[in-house]
């Protein structure tokens, strides 16, 4: 099949799978293959554009007229199929909506708000550092990097204490429904009823904690911002924005930790590098790893001309691992710059969870350093296969105390 468009003889066409599960297994040489055949290529598997590089991902991350959420981010696209749940206010939408509710959420996330927060995060992150001492040997995703945000996150919600444990799956289930319609994508949906039905009740507004985030959001309908409709969707946006993303950016930096004890010492000797250590986790491991979007007008893309209403695959782990963007891009640094990083996207629609996954992460991180002279990976690591998230659904270590 070739691609639509006359142009398309210009833009190199490639037999890959970037939803396979050999690619999930190690996608780091099909990576390389993505970025070094041009900077804009064709997937014949799925019929759709693909880029790689940094520079080109930035571009689209960028240009939301051009490149439009609307229409879905993930292969689905709306204008020609109906999504499986109502499309997300903030991820599925451009502006002038997106604007509009996602100002809202920059009220209820603000920097002030984060501050606030610090302390009761910083407190939960010495608790379970306490808990971690005491087993010294413990599986550091379900033990740490799932269960630190679970014992925070959904108390600042405003979230009931039961029934959180659908939370980690319907997050699991958002990012693989943005996949094609491979086994991962099927198994998930089929599985999805009682996760949406329990997140879809939660983000109401008489089951939300008064003085909570949600119950924050649900205030700006009383002052006209959004509708009363509009309110619980954007409660279910933070609810996998900020919580997959922090599971597996923590599981991320431990991981990298682990695996290079000379950034560790670092990190133990210079705690201010805590946030940093965070942010190049992200950078390195991309718990993202890609999301779509789709043209709202022929365009021209680094020489290659894509027609009107094609989807576009953004490779954000290809892109933080570009060496014309960074310098020694396979290694785990943690004194790197990494502002411009892709982990997150970019532009307007950048993850509304960033702030709270960063402030986990570096709360997290710091109480490690503190307290723990080493980490060692005790048995080998699983992962979870996920068509947008790389993450682990296992890692065994044990803990040295400092």
């Amino acid at each position: 099949m070739s691609a639509p468009g006359s142009a398309a003889s210009s833009v190199p066409h490639l037999d890959v799978d970037p939803f396979d599960m050999n690619f999930f297994a190690d996608p780091y040489p099909t990576h390389e293959l993505l970025r070094e055949t041009g900077p804009v290529v064709y997937l014949d598997k799925w019929k759709l554009y693909g880029v790689a590089r940094y520079a080109e991902v930035h571009a689209v991350l960028n240009d939301p007229t051009t490149f439009c959420s609307s229409r879905g981010v993930g292969l689905s696209d709306f204008k020609k199929e109906a999504p499986w749940r109502p499309p997300s206010l903030i991820l599925e939408a451009d502006p002038p909506e997106h604007t509009r509710t996602r100002a809202v959420l920059s009220k209820v996330l603000s920097p002030t708000v984060m501050k606030g927060l610090r302390d009761r995060f910083a407190a939960a992150a010495e608790e379970r550092v306490d808990a971690l001492l005491e087993q010294r040997s413990f599986d550091a995703i379900t033990d740490l990097a799932e269960a630190y945000p679970l014992s925070i996150f959904p108390d600042a919600l405003g979230l009931k204490p039961e029934g959180r444990d659908h939370l980690i799956p319907y997050a699991s289930l958002v990012f693989n429904a943005f996949g094609p319609p491979n086994e991962l994508r099927k198994e998930a949906i089929a599985r999805s009823a009682p996760h949406q039905a329990y997140v879809t009740e939660q983000c109401q507004r008489d089951n939300l904690t008064p003085g909570g985030i949600g119950a924050c959001i649900h205030a700006h309908v009383d002052e006209g911002g959004i509708t009363a409709t509009e309110a619980p969707l954007l409660v279910r946006s933070l609810l996998s924005a900020g919580l997959d993303t922090t599971v597996n950016g923590i599981g991320a930096a431990v991981y990298c930790l682990a695996r290079f004890p000379d950034q560790w010492q670092r990190l133990r000797s210079d705690l201010t590098l805590a946030r940093n250590a965070f942010e190049e986790a992200v950078r390195f491991e991309s718990p993202v790893q890609t999301f779509f979007r789709t043209t709202t007008r022929d365009v021209e893309l680094s020489g290659a001309t894509i027609g009107e209403g094609e989807k576009v695959l953004m490779f954000l782990a290809a892109a933080n691992r570009d060496p014309r963007r960074w310098d020694k891009p396979d290694s785990y640094d943690i004194t790197r710059r990494t502002s411009g990083h892709v982990g997150y996207g970019s532009g307007i629609h950048m993850c509304v969870g960033q702030l709270v996954a960063r402030l986990e992460g570096e709360t997290m991180l710091s109480a490690l350093a503190r307290r723990v002279a080493g980490i060692d990976i005790t048995g080998e690591p699983k992962r979870r296969f996920n068509n947008t998230l790389r993450g682990l659904d296992s890692l065994p270590v044990t803990i040295t105390p400092a």
